[in-house]
């Protein structure tokens, strides 16, 4: 081959890997164009009304033509927005992945991450009656008296709700005190809300002492708590068994159904419903939300425990972009 002819091969390939360059880099760059130019639906549990906030925003920043719609409600709520009023989602995320497991899987979804942890406490206001006397071993006497009130959220709406009753019910049997779970529960029915975040207010204006919720909540929203004990706290793995001492029935996914609601460490869940209706730009927000240095950092600086990457049952249906977040639930326990 003459020298002539090597340099023209060599100036070809030169323009065909150029060429191919440019493809690849204009293809990105469209695909980020074409992110700028589409919404993205959020629904998620009220506990996660802090850290999904700043969340969101980091992403907008990344992605400034991104519109993010954010629905907040009990995490049951959100499920029931797409399996009873067929509400579009790209992202559902559930303060309890149960939630994504009982109603949403397999009809409306394919998948569920595990993806932070949380705990029980009991908060109140510098103003609460015996805010100075409430402590991990008396708070059920206080709780109790006519001149206290306290709130908790709807167990058919809000996992706070039912992780309350089961509380209430593990108490029981961790104190010893017959007939304890039925007193606190009947009481103050009246302040009963959709979901444990609407409680807030109510504790701010001075209508209720106390408030069943999360310390993650309880700490983004400067609020004095006291912590429970392990056993009722649901905050420990190791104490699972215990916590299947405390069962619920709630509603099931058709009405007129309910399904019983076994006591379990708290785990919250995310997943992209089968109808998203921008399902690609929803695994780039996943992505991002559950990177340990991108949104799993502020979940962390919001007092919420990141914990991915955490065993599933549905490992081989999820994205493979998503994979590196998840184990498969047969690696469960291994070291």
């Amino acid at each position: 081959m003459s020298k002539a002819a090597k340099i023209t091969l060599v100036v070809l390939a030169l323009v065909v890997l150029y060429t191919a360059g440019f493809i690849m880099h204009s293809a990105r760059l469209a695909t980020v164009s074409d992110y700028d130019s589409q919404k993205l639906i959020v629904f998620h549990a009220g506990s996660l009304a802090v850290p999904f906030k700043q969340i969101c925003e980091e992403f907008k920043r990344r992605h400034p033509g991104v519109k993010v719609i954010r629905e907040v409600a009990g995490s049951r709520e959100c499920a029931r927005k797409i399996t009873d009023l067929h509400k579009p989602c790209d992202i559902l995320a559930s303060a309890d992945y149960a939630v994504i497991d009982t109603l949403l899987i397999p009809e409306h979804a394919d998948w569920n991450i595990r993806f932070a942890d949380n705990e029980m406490v009991i908060a109140f206001r510098e103003g609460s009656r015996d805010s100075g006397r409430i402590a991990m071993d008396n708070w059920y006497d206080i709780l109790r008296r006519d001149d206290i009130t306290f709130g908790r959220s709807d167990p058919n709406a809000d996992p706070c709700g039912y992780r309350t009753v089961l509380t209430a019910m593990l108490a029981e049997k961790l104190y010893e005190i017959p007939g304890l779970a039925d007193e606190i529960l009947a009481k103050d029915r009246k302040y009963i809300r959709p979901m444990a975040a609407d409680l807030l207010a109510l504790l701010e204006l001075g209508e209720l002492d106390y408030v069943f919720t999360y310390r993650s909540v309880a700490k983004q929203h400067g609020l004095k708590f006291i912590t429970l004990p392990d056993k009722i706290n649901f905050k420990k793995a190791e104490l699972a068994e215990f916590y299947k001492n405390a069962s619920i029935q709630l509603t099931g996914k058709k009405r007129g159904t309910f399904i019983t609601h076994v006591g379990e460490p708290i785990v919250y869940g995310v997943t992209i419903p089968k109808d998203a209706p921008n399902g690609e730009l929803a695994a780039v927000f996943l992505a991002f939300l559950l990177d340990s240095n991108e949104g799993g950092a502020i979940l962390e600086q919001n007092g919420q425990t990141l914990a991915v990457p955490s065993p599933t049952d549905t490992f081989e249906k999820l994205p493979e972009s998503l994979k590196v977040f998840a184990l498969p639930m047969s690696r469960e326990g291994e070291g």
